[in-house]
């Protein structure tokens, strides 16, 4: 957070952030249907214009898809936290960024670790100048203004809400002045998760009910909901977890569970809640550029086999978005959710961030700590019924909570960290790693806060312990 934007405001210091994306960001690419202004826009005058200030808010988003903790690149956390976690096994150079998070050796002057904090905070930075840019607009509609503040509102606590859980208590960062984002205090990770709830709370007062264009790219207010969801169920709030998952839910004029497992993962899914659009026509995910290989051995990372051994033989999700590939003596699997390594004459798979199954599967657990096992049972069979598989045989509260923890970690495998957050919010990671994953400790539940940032703020300290 704080090396880039002290860069940025020494290097700039009188240039306002807008022109900093025109002129450091060109990624906007089809998130808007429109190209971005030919000149450099500077001031607050971007927000005075509906088409500039869609073309603003667009462009975070393609930050996000294409930097960070949410791309699908081999930079982000579905191939890093799938290799911290146990989904992952590492084939590939030393030198290689993946090799120190499989080993679970990571230290504090890590640079992918700081990649990941000073990418969230660089896209939170964006979030936090569309919000101030939008208080002072004065020629957009009401409603347009509310569309793009609460879009930003929801990017913010998205943001907020992945650093929390990879590095416990952190900043929330509200404003964009540097001298007092410079001294920024950490907040408990509670009052962080408190933060992220006020904001998507007040996102969902300013966005519209339906997407604002199409593919499901742009957040409406039940992808808002969605992260709120999740939002509630990892701070035990499952009265709250349980009703909007619901929401989304029965919200069937838009999603409708998809019965087919081959169309969960292309672009016109209709269980799909939230994806990102691909940068360029013909491309395709990300993900599958990096996860996809088809020489043996694996250049890079193939599924783990205790996460392979964990399916049963009838489990369609085995067959249908994990590939075997052999070199004649030994297999390997790759994760084939997305099913397109390179270009296509047409665009099939997107990104996706968000999806029903996940809210059912949140739905499921926050109805057993409320004791209501039968619905909760009910929620976890609608997952096993498109993996192929008969309903569950959990009757417990502690048993279906065994159940649900594995349905997870079958049907979300290398989308996002799913898995280790799953582990470390229930408990589980040393009974899942020790002795699993080389060199992994307790205090592994938690990345470093990069050396770098501490040296800039000391307000940063102290240090996660085991670093």
């Amino acid at each position: 957070m704080n090396t880039y934007i002290q860069q940025l405001r020494n290097l700039l210091p009188n240039v306002i952030w807008l022109s900093l994306f025109f002129c450091l960001f060109s990624s906007c690419d089809r998130f808007v249907e429109v190209d971005l202004p030919a000149n450099q826009l500077v001031g607050n005058t971007v927000f005075e214009n509906k088409t500039t200030a869609n073309a603003a808010l667009a462009n975070v988003y393609a930050q996000i898809r294409d930097n960070g903790l949410l791309t699908g690149k081999t930079n982000g956390l579905s191939m890093l936290l799938g290799n911290y976690a146990d989904e992952l096994t590492f084939y590939g150079a030393d030198g290689n960024s993946a090799k120190d998070f499989f080993n679970n050796s990571l230290i504090a002057s890590n640079v992918t670790v700081a990649g990941l904090w000073n990418g969230g905070y660089k896209q939170i930075y964006s979030a936090n100048a569309v919000i101030e840019g939008l208080v002072g607009a004065s020629n957009l509609t009401e409603q347009d203004k509310s569309q793009f503040m609460g879009e930003a509102l929801f990017v913010r606590a998205l943001l907020h809400f992945y650093l929390a859980n990879l590095f416990d208590d952190i900043p929330y960062i509200t404003i964009t002045d540097y001298q007092i984002n410079k001294t920024a205090f950490k907040l408990p990770v509670a009052q962080v998760y408190e933060r992220v709830i006020a904001d998507l709370e007040k996102s969902i007062t300013l966005l519209p009910d339906n997407y604002i264009t199409s593919g499901r790219v742009r957040p409406n207010v039940w992808v808002a909901k969605a992260l709120l969801a999740r939002v509630f169920l990892y701070h035990n709030k499952w009265k709250a977890a349980e009703e909007t998952a619901t929401a989304v839910i029965e919200h069937t004029a838009l999603y409708t569970w998809e019965s087919n497992i081959d169309k969960v993962f292309l672009k016109e899914s209709t269980a799909t809640i939230w994806q990102f659009m691909p940068s360029a026509a013909g491309k395709n995910t990300d993900e599958g550029s990096a996860f996809i290989f088809s020489t043996a051995p694996p250049p890079l990372v193939a599924l783990s086999s205790d996460l392979m051994g964990a399916f049963s033989g009838d489990d369609l999700r085995k067959s249908h978005w994990a590939k075997a590939i052999s070199n004649g003596v030994s297999t390997w699997y790759h994760a084939n959710k997305y099913k397109q390594k390179t270009a296509t004459a047409s665009s099939l798979e997107n990104s996706i961030v968000f999806r029903l199954a996940e809210q059912y599967l949140i739905r499921a657990e926050a109805r057993v700590h409320l004791d209501h096992l039968p619905e909760a049972r009910e929620d976890l069979d609608k997952i096993r019924g498109l993996a192929g598989l008969e309903n569950t045989t959990a009757s417990t509260a502690e048993s279906i909570l065994e159940a649900i923890l594995k349905e997870r970690r079958l049907e979300f495998f290398t989308e996002s960290g799913h898995r280790f957050f799953d582990l470390k919010r229930m408990g589980a990671l040393d009974k899942a790693l020790s002795g699993l994953k080389p060199g992994w400790n307790t205090t592994d539940r938690l990345f470093p806060i990069p050396e770098t940032e501490i040296k800039l703020n000391t307000n940063l300290l102290p240090q996660n312990q085991g670093y």
